[in-house]
């Protein structure tokens, strides 16, 4: 059976008409009215952005969504849980320091900010799922006690993933900082020296203190935990992953992760994704680069497979943008994913979604007026 997945254009058909009301609409149609019951604690997940990114979700969406659930008498609070990476959100000070920065205070977003697996990313609760890779995953403590759910994801490529969507919002994104260890755990990189210029930023990014920098730089693989950051900060490219089965092996452990985010609440929760300022890479990276499409909309759904599914049909269904970090693959129809990330089979966590029982890869998508 088809998932309903719903979807509203970018056009303001009158001066009423802006997209933060189609918003609300969208809210409306999805009928996400029915996952919040009085007093109800909802988190609202996303992405705050890393300092210097500037593709992360506007917070006056984030409030209107905010107000949505307010009305349905729930008590929303935004939240995210902490990197593995070193930067601006790898502990809860300096985390919600830069939400605040990005915009996502109290006065702008009428909600209080909530980091889901405490200070230091040690507050978790195992969950167990038994996949096909873990029999338990370390989810984020306080979106384990929250009674419901709706995630806000940016849609955009992502150098491991291939998209991060609503799967990795939630997957990735409320895994304590164990649990993202979990899932990184098949991913190796490695330095080409005659590439590598020793500018030293890729020491200085990694967490783990992971590189030593002589004639070129070299990592340590006992220290290395397999985050990728190091591969989309180097800026001549010379650190890539190995990557004979990693991406698909992340992309399906994100997916278990999020089948353990939803457990016990699989009736309460909501996606929003958010396909604007189409990014080739990640909003964990200090920058954003060209987006690989125009702009195209927002979309909402019950399903996290099906929102995904639906989201990168209609990117690939867009004609490519020539001046952005796309080497191919530039015609409507072709895989804009595979034209930034060749390596990457991006499909791979909506068949293993499917798989596990989480979603459902065939959609019906209804577009509201």
């Amino acid at each position: 059976m088809k998932s309903d997945v719903y979807f509203c254009n970018l056009r303001a058909n009158n001066k009423q008409d802006n997209l933060v009301n189609k918003l609300a609409r969208l809210f409306d149609a999805a009928n996400f009215n029915q996952l919040i019951d009085q007093d109800d604690l909802c988190g609202v997940k996303l992405h705050f952005g890393e300092l210097g990114n500037n593709a992360f979700i506007r917070p006056l969406f984030v409030r209107r969504i905010v107000e949505k659930i307010k009305e349905e008498a729930g008590r929303p609070f935004l939240t995210d849980a902490n990197t593995l990476y070193s930067g601006a959100r790898a502990n809860s000070v300096d985390h919600l320091n830069t939400a605040i920065a990005n915009g996502f205070g109290y006065s702008t977003v009428l909600a209080p900010l909530i980091i889901a697996d405490g200070l230091t990313g040690k507050n978790f609760s195992e969950i167990k799922i038994d996949g096909e890779h873990f029999n338990a995953v370390k989810i984020g403590s306080e979106i384990v006690q929250a009674d419901g759910m709706i995630s806000l994801a940016h849609f955009k490529g992502h150098e491991l993933t291939g998209f991060g969507g609503a799967i990795k919002n939630v997957g990735m994104g409320l895994g304590s900082r164990s649990g993202k260890q979990m899932m990184h755990a098949a991913v190796e990189p490695e330095v080409a020296s005659a590439e590598c210029i020793t500018c030293g930023k890729c020491k200085k990014w990694c967490s783990q203190d992971a590189f030593v920098i002589n004639e070129v730089s070299e990592i340590d693989l006992e220290k290395c935990i397999g985050c990728g950051e190091c591969v989309v900060t180097c800026p001549t490219d010379a650190i890539s992953v190995q990557w004979d089965d990693a991406p698909v092996a992340v992309q399906e452990r994100m997916a278990e992760f999020t089948l353990g985010v939803v457990k016990g609440k699989e009736e309460k929760v909501g996606y929003i994704n958010f396909v604007l300022d189409i990014s080739p890479d990640c909003d964990c990276c200090g920058w954003t680069d060209q987006p690989i499409v125009n702009d195209i909309g927002i979309l909402a759904a019950k399903d996290p497979v099906a929102i995904d599914q639906a989201s990168a049909d209609l990117v690939n269904q867009q004609r490519g943008n020539q001046d952005s970090a796309l080497i191919n693959n530039f015609a409507p129809g072709e895989d804009k994913f595979r034209g930034v990330h060749p390596e990457v089979d991006w499909e791979a966590q909506l068949r293993h979604g499917e798989k596990i029982g989480l979603g459902n890869r065939d959609y019906n998508l209804i577009e509201i007026d």
